[in-house]
């Protein structure tokens, strides 16, 4: 947990969920509160135990002070000029030699909070940067050595050119990251001899693997599959020389979604069985025993793997194979069938046919909230149940559905096939605005909380192994002022929110939470971590840019003090709420209102385990007071203790940063006051010049010449200050922005209904 400097300060850079919009108040307005957002950093990364110069760029950085990273091996500090002030959005690096290769994440505190995630990478490979621009042509390639990596920015419409020296009969692998560091690239490289002339091309953004014809100098061309590019089109291109029979990983790489429900707890690579070649007929199928664990490759094209092992009648096992989520572009399917007879009289009837591990809410059909959340939690993975019908032999076929396309070895596959090991694992993410035929965001979000403010995320589950119990949700180690409440998972249902409040008077700081959910399985509780997902880019509009999320390394929470939730809506008495099974629960609201509102009143719905069915109601946005009533002979919730929370949308007449229109002002008025002091002085100075005496005019005309220039320079930072006073002025006249309103948790007791007498 850290606390910061106090011009530094965190806003809500999130946007919630609303229901209900229609298309002429979705347009009217703007949606989602400004939200700091990192986007870029070059380098992209850098080698364990360098120290190295990074310059970042984004949305609403402008102030960025602080750059932090998800790993405390990798640390910054703001770049100096030559008078020892920080240079704005320039930093220098250190990574620890101990900090362990793979993708951590960056980001900065500005005057708006804590900014969203960019990926950073640490390597073991020295590092180059690339000066764009500098290397489009053949006769401008820039050289690399073996065993190195290239940051670069891929220009529009323009082909990057690399060369390398090699040796015959070298192995060299080219691997280009792109997607898989938060790239909008889409990369195709190409291996050249020295006059340019292709050898070996990649256009699915994999990795070249390379056997030099003969000792010289070779070309590698990199370009987008469209040509296009811009600072946003980034990638890091590693050219190394291998051993012959060496197995080579990726650079790594950021993980999907769907990744969070692997492994199951307790797996380990201690059992692998790897799959034997030929097993594609059934008269090769490979012998196993369950339970088993099995490592293998879709590959070559159209693979089918075939395996046989013995099993009794009314045996359950569970299937699970991993592929997709381990971030191969895979679709596993599996088709088990139970084998009587031999040779020519052998007959094979289907048992079960396993795919897909489906989202456990319905997913957005269009990648923004419209009809459900833009982030899918299902894999093409599988996880399933095989239930034996009579003793025997059985066969178990795997493939990849659309493997007759590809023809990658490195497309693996862990198949497990064991005992009920009921579990589960849990993923989060902010909740989207939900504008019906309105808004197409789907933004990256901090969670960067306001004094008052509750910020919800929804939380969904995937459950293994026929495990149906209810999970609870925790968060702990929040800065001070931030608390979490978890509106639990319901026995057999899918979905829980989490509730994350600042009080209005919080300290601003942040730190890296612990988010996770537990839940009783046989009579032991056991604790999983729920994992963040966020957008990798702010999408604007998702009818033309389709939305990438993406899970996070970490769970970072901030919050500000220089403003405030527009409105906060909380209990009028901090207590539990009791209420007997049956009767009507009334709740008083108080309503803090810090900011104007289009419309006089906002209609809320209701979070919470057994009552999101109580209908929906509307509280005054003019008034300090309201009251929800909360009828249980309707709802029907069990007796028991629940965390609720109300939630609707308004149009806050925002004003951003009002405090900065004062300082620009007191920076105009400084501004001013130099220059008139600088002008009386350089005046002064003339007027000496005229008058001294021949021998010491000299030195009096370059005085004066040198105050002249003085006092036309302090002209120029009036009209900067001038400009941004206006620019001020002009950000903090009142926006209409739509937003969500949540209001703080409230605790709710169900006492068990009288008994008759």
């Amino acid at each position: 947990m850290k606390a910061l400097r106090p011009q530094l300060s965190l806003v809500v850079g999130i946007c919630l969920i609303t229901l209900g919009l229609t298309a002429s108040t979705a347009n009217a307005q703007s949606v989602c509160l400004p939200a700091p957002r990192l986007l870029t950093t070059m380098p992209m990364g850098g080698q364990a135990g360098t120290t190295f110069e990074i310059k970042i760029a984004g949305e609403d950085i402008d102030d960025a002070e602080e750059l932090n990273f998800s790993h405390p091996g990798i640390t910054a500090e703001p770049k100096l000029d030559k008078n020892g002030l920080p240079i704005a959005n320039q930093y220098v690096v250190t990574i620890a030699k101990d900090c362990p290769v793979g993708v951590h994440e960056a980001r900065v505190m500005t005057r708006l909070g804590l900014s969203t995630s960019r990926a950073f990478n640490v390597g073991d490979l020295t590092e180059a940067v690339q000066t764009p621009g500098k290397n489009d042509s053949l006769e401008s390639a820039m050289q690399l050595d073996l065993n190195s990596i290239c940051n670069a920015i891929m220009t529009s419409r323009k082909i990057d050119y690399y060369s390398f020296e090699a040796k015959e009969g070298q192995r060299v692998v080219v691997d280009c990251a792109a997607k898989g560091i938060d790239s909008k690239l889409n990369p195709v490289v190409i291996i050249a001899n020295e006059r340019g002339m292709d050898l070996v091309v990649e256009r699915r953004g994999g990795m070249l693997d390379f056997k030099v014809p003969q000792t010289g100098k070779y070309v590698i061309k990199v370009h987008g599959l469209t040509y296009d590019g811009g600072p946003h089109h980034f990638y890091r291109l590693a050219v190394k020389a291998v051993q012959p029979d060496e197995l080579v990983k990726r650079l790594p790489s950021i993980q999907s979604v769907s990744a969070f429900s692997w492994p199951p707890a307790g797996l380990t690579d201690d059992k692998i069985l790897p799959e034997a070649e030929p097993n594609n007929k059934h008269a090769e199928a490979q012998k196993i025993t369950l339970p088993c664990d099995i490592t293998g490759s879709f590959y070559p094209a159209a693979d089918v793997d075939t395996f046989e092992f013995n099993a009794k009648k009314g045996e359950v096992w569970w299937v699970e194979v991993a592929s997709e989520r381990l971030g191969r572009p895979t679709d596993p399917s599996i088709v088990v069938q139970q084998v009587t007879g031999t040779g020519a009289d052998e007959k094979r009837t289907d048992l079960v046919e396993l795919k897909d591990i489906p989202s456990p809410v319905k997913v957005s059909s269009n990648g923004y909230s419209y009809d459900g959340p833009p982030y899918n939690a299902g894999s093409s993975d599988i996880l399933g149940k095989m239930v034996i019908k009579q003793d025997g032999v059985h066969r178990l076929q795997i493939r990849d559905l659309f493997g007759g396309t590809r023809n990658d070895p490195k497309n693996i596959y862990r198949l497990v096939i064991r005992k009920a090991a009921p579990d589960f694992a849990i993923v989060g993410w902010a909740l989207h605005m939900n504008l019906r035929n309105g808004d197409r965001n789907a933004l990256s979000k901090p969670i960067a909380l306001r004094g008052g403010a509750t910020m919800p995320f929804e939380v969904v589950v995937v459950r293994r192994d026929g495990f149906d119990g209810e999970i609870e949700l925790f968060m702990d180690n929040l800065p001070e002022g931030v608390t979490a409440s978890g509106v639990r998972i319901p026995k057999g249902k899918s979905r829980g929110i989490m509730l994350i409040t600042a009080e209005e008077n919080a300290p601003q700081g942040y730190s890296s939470a612990n988010f996770y959910g537990k839940a009783t399985i046989d009579g032991k509780e056991i604790s999983h971590p729920c994992y963040l997902a966020s957008m990798q880019w702010p999408v604007k509009n998702a009818w033309s840019e389709i939305p990438s999320p993406r899970l996070m390394a970490d769970v970072p929470v901030s919050v500000t003090e220089s403003e405030q939730a527009p409105i906060t809506i909380t209990p009028a008495e901090d207590k539990v709420f009791e209420v007997t099974a049956g009767e009507k629960l009334t709740i008083p609201l108080k309503h803090i209102r810090r900011s104007d509102f289009s419309g006089a009143n906002i209609t809320l719905k209701t979070f919470g385990d057994g009552f999101e069915g109580n209908p929906a109601f509307d509280a005054t946005l003019k008034g300090d007071s309201s009251e929800a009533v909360l009828d249980l002979a309707k709802l029907k919730p069990a007796p028991g203790e629940y965390n609720i929370a109300f939630y609707g949308y308004a149009v806050a007449r925002y004003r951003e940063n009002p405090t900065g229109v004062a300082l620009a002002e007191a920076g105009l008025k400084q501004a001013k006051l130099e220059a008139e002091a600088l002008s009386a002085n350089a005046d002064k100075l003339a007027k000496i010049a005229e008058s001294a005496p021949d021998a010491e005019r000299p030195g009096a005309n370059s005085a004066a010449k040198e105050a002249a220039a003085k006092a036309k320079a302090a002209q120029s930072d009036i009209t900067k200050a001038d400009k941004q006073l206006k620019a001020a002025v002009a950000r903090a006249k009142p926006k209409d922005i739509v937003d969500i309103i949540v209001s703080t948790p409230i605790r709710v007791r169900v006492n068990p209904a009288k008994k008759a007498q």
